[in-house]
């Protein structure tokens, strides 16, 4: 792509592309924001998911790739150090970004000293707090990833935070950058709208036409509160039915918590995965949206259902709770109130008025969220950056550089 002296070259290092995830999302967003506008940002994975053809992804094969014993939706991936290294060296950066802290995401790191440039990363996912879900509370295991993060980004002299709330935990965990921004969120929103409402839809998935529809997206698993939304749903489904209102709970995403979710919400409604137009349409067609994780930096699909114009029911912990607007535009309920939930859910399911007017507010609210202005404050923090860059290191004794770093990648399918 053509390279102007006004713009830094940017190499952005993520250990997930191709799958479907918000990371991914916002990544493959603001590549387009940076074909389109002439800014040199070059993005490198390790991955055998599919990725986009683009001269500016660089995928290189991993040496080795696993699906995780028992949860096949993630792999354990090993890249392969030196050829990403040869990559990265070949596009000359002049200031790197890191947006996992996989493996991919440590060869950023190490490329960073090398070819000495500024590191920037994002704290784009929670990890202790997965660890914490999936593994019980143990206390070895959260010390161990708490410890693992942050050895890892107090190596950066800048992280994007995404939400006020994670920039407090990242202090918590002894991470003290010199710079701290919270990245400005940002959606497609030409992708996200009430004009993709088409009520026929249900139809054609096997859901009723006159019923109230509430959605939730993203990956089925305890760290995402799945087991909490499973006792809501169990209340309020008996609930409305003695009130006589006919509600359907769809439920678009995949994850080890399904089987257990089939078993216990025999009436609602798995979708799978949803892309493209065919999820713009489910998100603008839906009636209310819940999402009860208490893990979320950010939560990109409640910005997504938000702009489709569909109120949002989140929880008091994390990042969703920043872009929701109280009794505005949805509802921010205490993450483990059962009986707050099924209250929230009984007045939008029977007063269509209060749902609608939420719903309107919601649209409009989420107007001034574009991918662009989003971009724009992200290229801007590394442009700033760009004079503390010093002439790239050449790099060249590449054999005392091991050729794998051992670690699993992992690829979230649904955060």
């Amino acid at each position: 792509m053509p390279v102007t002296p006004h713009h830094p070259r940017v190499a952005l290092f993520t250990d997930t592309l191709g799958d479907v995830n918000g990371v991914s999302r916002f990544i493959n967003d603001i590549l387009d924001q940076s074909l389109a506008t002439q800014r040199p940002l070059h993005v490198l994975t390790s991955t055998r998911f599919p990725t986009r053809t683009l001269p500016t992804i660089h995928n290189l094969p991993p040496l080795l790739a696993r699906p995780m014993p028992g949860y096949p939706q993630l792999e354990l991936a090993v890249p392969n150090v030196r050829a990403m290294l040869r990559r990265v060296r070949a596009i000359e950066p002049d200031v790197i970004h890191v947006s996992t802290p996989g493996p991919v995401g440590l060869i950023g790191v190490l490329a960073s000293r090398l070819l000495r440039v500024p590191l920037v990363g994002t704290y784009h996912t929670d990890f202790p707090a997965y660890i914490a879900d999936l593994f019980d509370d143990d206390p070895a295991f959260n010390a161990l990833a708490r410890g693992a993060m942050r050895c890892i980004y107090r190596r950066f002299g800048t992280i994007f935070t995404r939400s006020d709330d994670y920039a407090i935990k990242l202090h918590g965990l002894g991470v003290h950058p010199v710079a701290m921004p919270r990245l400005r969120p940002g959606i497609r929103l030409d992708r996200f709208s009430p004009s993709f409402r088409d009520p026929a839809i249900w139809r054609s998935l096997g859901v009723r036409n006159d019923s109230i529809k509430f959605l939730y997206v993203g990956r089925l698993s305890v760290e995402k509160n799945m087991p909490m939304l499973v006792r809501v749903w169990q209340a309020a489904e008996a609930l409305l039915g003695t009130r006589g209102v006919a509600a359907d709970l769809v439920l678009v995403g995949d994850g080890p918590y399904c089987d257990t979710m089939l078993t216990e919400l025999p009436n609602a409604h798995f979708l799978g995965f949803r892309h493209g137009a065919e999820l713009s349409t489910l998100y603008a067609s839906s009636d209310v949206f819940l999402f009860p994780s208490v893990t979320d930096t950010l939560g990109q699909v409640v910005m997504e259902a938000q702009a489709s114009g569909v109120p949002a029911l989140v929880t008091n912990i994390g990042g969703p709770q920043e872009i929701v607007r109280h009794e505005h535009t949805g509802f921010v309920l205490p993450s483990h109130d059962v009986k707050a939930w099924v209250a929230a859910i009984e007045v939008l399911a029977i007063y269509a008025s209060r749902r609608l007017e939420l719903a309107a507010a919601a649209h409009q609210h989420l107007q001034s969220f574009s991918i662009a202005a989003s971009f724009e404050h992200f290229w801007q923090v590394h442009a700033d950056l760009w004079p503390q860059s010093t002439p790239a290191h050449p790099l060249t004794d590449m054999q005392s550089i091991p050729e794998a770093i051992a670690v699993p990648q992992t690829h979230d399918p649904a955060r």
